[in-house]
Parts: C-alpha cells; sequence; structure tokens
C-alpha cells in the first residue's frame, strides 16, 4: 500500500487459474522485499500465499530506494524502510520457505521448480542474466520498446528516451527512439563474463576465462583478488588455485562479490548507489 501496489490476493489467484486454464506452461511471481514497513512476519505471510499459488518460478527482487535517482521516492517515508538487519532476515525466511518448498534456488534472487528450464540450465552450468533477471537465453539480443526501455546487444547497451514526449517526437520524425548507449571495449567483455559466472554459476574458473580471452586471470584482476581477500576471512568466498567459489553465506551477498569486478562502477565510486540486500 505504501506504494500504490495494491494487488488482493483474490485476483491474483483468479489470473494465475485463467492463465493455467489458457495453456499457459509456465508462470512467473515477481516479489519485492524491503518495502515500507514490511517485516519479516508480515513478508512470511505473502510468501507462504504465494506458495499456496504454485508458480513454476518466484523471483524475489530487493527494492531499491534510491530518490537521488527516482525524486518520487521521496515521498517515501525512509524511517519506515526496514533495516538492512531485517532485509536480511527477509532474505532468509524467503530462502529457506521457498526450498522447504521444493523449489530450487536459482542464483541470488530466483526459484524455479526442479523440471523448469531455469533449473535445469542452472545445473549445466548455463544459466545467464539480463535486465530482466535470470534467463537460459544467453548472447540472446534485447529490444526495449516504450519510453526508458533499456536494450542489449552482443557488444552494447541502449536505453530509450525517458519520456513519452521525446520518445513519441523522435519516431514521429522517423529517427530510432534511442537516447544513450555504450559499446563495450574488450574488458568489458572480460568482465562481464567474470560477473556473469559469479551471478548465475556460483564462481569463476580462472582456466575458462583464460581460454576465452587469452590473458593470465591472477595477473589480469591481481587488484580484485586483493580486495576479495576481506570477503574470504569474512567467510563469503573461497579463493582457490585456480578458481573462486561463492559459499553459502556469501550467496546472500552475491552483487558485493560481483561489484569488485565492475570497473564501471569503481570508477564511480563517489555516487550512490541502492542497498545490495
Amino acid at each position: 500500500q505504501a506504494v500504490n501496489r495494491i494487488q488482493p490476493y483474490e485476483l491474483i489467484k483468479e489470473k494465475i487459474e485463467k492463465l493455467r486454464e489458457a495453456g499457459f506452461e509456465s508462470i512467473n511471481v515477481d516479489l519485492i522485499y524491503g518495502l515500507p514497513y514490511q517485516t519479516k512476519e508480515s513478508f512470511e505471510k505473502t510468501v507462504e500465499k504465494v506458495i499456496e499459488l504454485n508458480p513454476d518460478r518466484i523471483a524475489a527482487y530487493s527494492f531499491a530506494y534510491i530518490p537521488q535517482v527516482k525524486p518520487h521516492q521521496q515521498l517515501l517515508p525512509k524511517d519506515a524502510l526496514p533495516s538492512p538487519e531485517e532485509k536480511l532476515k527477509i532474505l532468509e525466511m524467503i530462502i529457506d520457505k521457498f526450498q522447504s518448498a521444493g523449489y530450487v534456488y536459482i542464483g541470488m534472487d530466483h526459484f524455479a521448480k526442479p523440471e523448469d528450464e531455469l533449473a535445469v540450465a542452472q545445473r549445466k552450468g548455463e544459466l545467464w542474466r539480463n535486465f530482466q533477471g535470470y534467463t537460459t537465453k544467453k548472447g540472446v539480443e534485447l529490444l526495449g520498446f516504450g519510453a526508458t526501455s533499456i536494450g542489449m546487444l552482443y557488444d552494447s547497451y541502449f536505453q530509450n528516451w525517458k519520456t513519452l514526449r521525446d520518445y513519441n517526437k523522435t519516431i514521429d520524425e522517423g529517427r530510432i527512439p534511442v537516447f544513450r548507449g555504450y559499446v563495450l571495449n574488450e574488458d568489458d567483455f572480460i568482465r562481464r563474463e567474470v560477473i556473469m559466472d559469479i551471478m548465475c554459476n556460483l564462481g569463476v574458473e580462472f582456466p575458462k576465462i583464460e581460454r576465452m580471452f587469452g590473458i593470465n586471470f591472477r595477473e589480469y584482476f591481481a587488484r580484485e583478488l586483493e580486495e576479495l581477500k576481506e570477503m574470504e576471512e569474512d567467510g563469503l568466498i573461497k579463493v582457490e588455485e585456480d578458481r573462486i567459489r561463492i559459499l553459502p553465506v556469501g550467496r546472500l551477498l552475491i552483487r558485493n562479490v560481483a561489484m569488485v569486478f565492475d570497473a564501471h562502477l569503481r570508477r564511480k565510486k563517489e555516487l550512490k548507489f541502492s542497498r545490495t540486500i
């Protein structure tokens, strides 16, 4: 209610039943935790209701409170947001509840039935992640339609105009409504592969990256490996001779591990970003 996204359980149940009747084979439910006034106890009731709906996949996204990027969030009562400690408790509850219900924990924030293609892809090491979350379609180009949407080609990312006025005006002029984009360089390709492995496969195999890009992993990422020592001491990861493994506790903070390899984030570290949990 605090963010004006009121969706009664009975309405959702009705829609899912109609989708089943229409022949949809895979139904996904998105959840957001960390909203104003949420607690572990209140969100636990939501999770139990979702389990009753029996969807094939569930995504549990952390609410990104970034009023400096989204000014309308300034209207939200900041003191009503769950603390980082409470959000961690919520996330741990989410994982426990869905796994106990028979769902496979996918990557860092998705869950799927064992026979779902996402679960199969994770077992085979073929999972990928794009702007919509986890997918089995590695390398598939993503075209964004509509104002603000983001698209992805093999070697680039782009975003459409943010306002309908600019978006429609550009289309009326016969031009593609893109207002900014970025073309990846060689370093970006290397880092994207490493970050994807961390977020999708819960670790990085050094030989794989070395074969793909002709580098010496330990030399190329000497600075990052040094920074990871603190996470290793905290029991989040294990850096072995030829790989990095994400440990169970580290899975809750997998974004933080991936962020170490993000050169763009490093260059913009003076900016404020949303909480990772």
